[in-house]
C-alpha cells in the first residue's frame, strides 16, 4: 500500500491489524468490526483474560506472545497501542513497507460527529478531564470520558450514544493523529517527561503535545496556561488557527481565566464567572488552574454558573493523585502514585505541611532532581527508595537527608515509612517514576500502597 493513500480508513473492506490487545487495542477491535473491515489483533505479550473473552465474544481475530509479521504486514492501516515505542521491531518493520500507523484516538474519531474536548499536558490531565466530565454531565450534556482515561475512546464511539466526549490525550496518543481535531483542546503544562520515548530530547515531547491544535481552525478553542514559559515560547514561534483562551494565577486576562482578590475569574466574550478560590474542593495553585481550564470549557459550552460553582464545591478530586487514604498514630498516609514525573512530584512535596517520609522510585524516564532539591531539603525527613534501580535518587538526595533506605515491595516499603513516622508527619508515595519494574501500571503501584497502608 502507498503510505500517502488516505481512503484505507474509509474503504469498508480494508484490513485493519490493532497492535496491543488492552484497553485501547480491544476498544479499536469492536468499532473496526462494526466499521466491516478485516480486523486482526497482534499481542506481543499476554492478553489479559477480560479483553481476550471480549474478543472472543466478537469473533475477533487475534494471537499473543508474538507477532505473525506475514500477517501484519497484509495491514491496509495499522492502530498501534500508545505503549508500544517506534523502535519497536515490528514498528519499524510496517515503517519500511510503507503502512499506515495511526493511533486509536484517529482511528475513532472518523467516526463520529460529536463535540470533542482534548485534554493534555504533563501534569494535571486527568484532574482536569475528570472536573470537566463532571461539569459537563451535572449540566445536562449527553457526555462521556475517555481516551487515556477509563474507557476507550473507540469503544465509546462504537455504542453511538453520545454527542460530547472529554478526552484525556497522552503524547504517545497524540504521535498518532493525522487529522484529528478536538473542538476545545487544553494544554495545562509543559515540563519534561516520557523523553526516553523522544530521544531525550524535550523540544521533540513538546512538538508531539501541540499536535493538540495542528488541525484545530479558526471555529475551534485553545485554552492553556499563561503562566508556563515553554507553552508561551512556543505558540511566539508557531501561530495557530485557533481561538486562545489562556489562563493565569499571574497576570489579569481581557479574554480567559485568572486570578483576582481571591477568586478565579472566567471572562470570555463578555461572559463572566467568579467564584472564591477557597471554596473550590480542590486545592493547591496547580488544582485552581486545573479548576479555571475547565470552568473555561464549561463556559463556552453554556452550562449555567450555578452548576458550575455546585461541581467546583463537590469535586472530591481523582485516585491516586494526592488521595488521602488513612490517618494512623496521627500520620496522615496519601497516595500520589500518578505523579509519574518530577513536575508532578514537585507540586506533591510543595503541597506538604508536615514533615514527611517520601517513597519515590521506580523506572526513570530521564529524571532531572536537581528542581527538587529545595523542597526536600525544607519538607523531606527520610527517602524510602522503591525501584528496581535507586542508584540517581540516592546520587541526588544522599547529602541533604539523613535517611534514605532502599525496598523492593510496596508491603516494605509502608512498613519501614511506618517505623520512622511519629506524630504529626505525613508519609507520601510519590513516585516521580513510571511503575512498570515492579507494578503493573499507576494504578496497580497506588492500590498496593493503600492496601499495604491499610494493613499496618
Amino acid at each position: 500500500m502507498s503510505p500517502n493513500r488516505q481512503s484505507s480508513i474509509v474503504n469498508r473492506k480494508s484490513r485493519i491489524v490493532i497492535l496491543g490487545a488492552g484497553e485501547s487495542g480491544v476498544g479499536t477491535a469492536l468499532l473496526a468490526k462494526k466499521k466491516k473491515f478485516d480486523v486482526f489483533v497482534s499481542d506481543f505479550g499476554k492478553i489479559k483474560d477480560k479483553y481476550k473473552q471480549v474478543l472472543i465474544n466478537n469473533e475477533i481475530e487475534w494471537e499473543e506472545e508474538g507477532h505473525s509479521e506475514e500477517k501484519i504486514l497484509r495491514a491496509d492501516v495499522v492502530m498501534k497501542s500508545p505503549g508500544i515505542p517506534d523502535k519497536a521491531p515490528i514498528v519499524r518493520k510496517l515503517k519500511e513497507n510503507g503502512i499506515k500507523i495511526i493511533s486509536e484516538i484517529e482511528f475513532a474519531s472518523k467516526y463520529t460527529k460529536a463535540t470533542i474536548v482534548g485534554i493534555t499536558g504533563s501534569n494535571g490531565k486527568t484532574t482536569t478531564a475528570s472536573l470537566t466530565f463532571e461539569i459537563l454531565k451535572v449540566g445536562g450534556l449527553n457526555v462521556a470520558l475517555g481516551g487515556n482515561i477509563g474507557e476507550s475512546f473507540a469503544e465509546l464511539v462504537s455504542e453511538a450514544k453520545y454527542e460530547n466526549f472529554v478526552l484525556e490525550l497522552s503524547s504517545f496518543q497524540l504521535d498518532g493523529i493525522e487529522s484529528f481535531s478536538p473542538h476545545i483542546a487544553i494544554l495545562t503544562n509543559l515540563s519534561p517527561d516520557h523523553l526516553d520515548r523522544y530521544d531525550y530530547k524535550y523540544e521533540n515531547y513538546i512538538a508531539s503535545k501541540f499536535r493538540v491544535v495542528m488541525n484545530q481552525t479558526s471555529e475551534d478553542y485553545f485554552i492553556y496556561d499563561a503562566d508556563d514559559e515553554e507553552i508561551m515560547k512556543w505558540l511566539s514561534e508557531n501561530p495557530i488557527k485557533s481561538q486562545l483562551l489562556p489562563f493565569s494565577l499571574k497576570q489579569e486576562l481581557s479574554r480567559g481565566a485568572f486570578k483576582k482578590n481571591n477568586e478565579i475569574v472566567i471572562n470570555i466574550d463578555n461572559n463572566k464567572f467568579s467564584m472564591p478560590i477557597p471554596e473550590i474542593a480542590i486545592q493547591g495553585d496547580h488544582n485552581v488552574k486545573n479548576a479555571m481550564a475547565a470552568t473555561t470549557v464549561a463556559t463556552l459550552l453554556k452550562i449555567r454558573k450555578q452548576t458550575i460553582r455546585q461541581s467546583l464545591e463537590g469535586f472530591p478530586g481523582v485516585e491516586h493523585r494526592l488521595e488521602k487514604v488513612l490517618k494512623i498514630n496521627n500520620v496522615q498516609y496519601i497516595n500520589d502514585s500518578k505523579a509519574t514525573n518530577v513536575n508532578a512530584t514537585f507540586y506533591a512535596l510543595g503541597s506538604m505541611q508536615n514533615p514527611t517520609i517520601w517513597i519515590v522510585g521506580g523506572v526513570d524516564k530521564g529524571n532531572d532532581y536537581s528542581e527538587l532539591l529545595p523542597l526536600v531539603n525544607e519538607k523531606v525527613k527520610a527517602i524510602i527508595c522503591l525501584g528496581v534501580d535507586n542508584q540517581k535518587i540516592v546520587e541526588a538526595f544522599g547529602n541533604i537527608v539523613d535517611t534514605i533506605l532502599e525496598t523492593d515491595s510496596m508491603a516494605m516499603a509502608v512498613k519501614a515509612a511506618y517505623k520512622l513516622a511519629e506524630k504529626n508527619n505525613s508519609v507520601l508515595l510519590s513516585p516521580a517514576c513510571a511503575s512498570f519494574d515492579l507494578f503493573e501500571n499507576y494504578e496497580d503501584r497506588g492500590r498496593q500502597f493503600k492496601e499495604a497502608v491499610r494493613k499496618l
